[in-house]
């Protein structure tokens, strides 16, 4: 991705303020994903055709993911090796989603969609983070 796309995107040419808007905005998404899973596995289970007890803990786990990196995005120059984490952390969502759809999980036609969805948005929020984190060194 070019400075310029990124910058866009950022909103700022600044790699440091790029990379804190990027993981709060990571954190967001994911806080709101994991507090309907949360608060709504069963309706939503049933939706996406998913375990509502998968979900609940799916939605546990991003809660806390969140909190972590809400945390780092509040920091005045995040960690590079906690942001590498995070990072890593979205590839394997993207990664174990994808597998799971293939290999496991038989959702409704809304939970496949759902699922390669919410694939492709934490694997952007990666790739931004990723672009965001080279500009910075």
């Amino acid at each position: 991705m070019s400075v310029t796309a990124l910058s866009a995107v950022a909103r700022t040419a600044e790699p440091l303020v790029m990379l804190r808007r990027f993981l709060a905005l990571d954190a967001v998404v994911t806080g709101a994903n994991g507090l309907a899973y949360v608060a709504a596995s069963g309706p939503l289970g049933r939706l996406l055709g998913i375990d509502p007890t998968l979900l609940l803990w799916l939605g546990v786990f991003l809660l806390a993911f969140a909190a972590d990196v809400f945390w780092l995005a509040s920091r005045r120059e995040p960690s590079g090796f906690l942001t590498r984490v995070v990072i890593e952390t979205n590839v394997v969502w993207v990664v174990a989603s994808i597998a799971a759809l293939a290999l496991w999980l038989t959702p409704t036609t809304a939970g496949a969609v759902w699922g390669l969805m919410q694939a492709g948005t934490v694997g952007g929020f990666a790739a931004l983070q990723f672009a965001a984190l080279r500009l910075r060194r």
